[in-house]
């Protein structure tokens, strides 16, 4: 599947979901995985209004580990 097919496909879908960290708060990032080959993530705050940042799904663990050490902080 393309990527412009994919996001597409994460626009419809209603599998999105959050960390149970969360608590229920907004103000999160909401990850799909329903799109085979993709992983979808969004702003919680915008819902679908909030524009879907693709990765590759077998790309996910690495920025996981990276969002962890902390090498997105500014």
């Amino acid at each position: 599947m393309d990527p412009t097919t994919a996001r597409d496909a994460f626009n419809t879908s209603s599998s999105w979901f959050k960390s149970s960290y969360s608590g229920g708060a907004n103000g999160c990032v909401e990850l799909n995985l329903s799109v085979p080959g993709y992983a979808g993530m969004r702003d919680s705050k915008l819902g679908q209004a909030s524009p879907v940042l693709l990765l590759p799904s077998p790309g996910l663990p690495e920025f996981i580990r990276r969002i962890q050490a902390g090498r997105f902080d500014h």
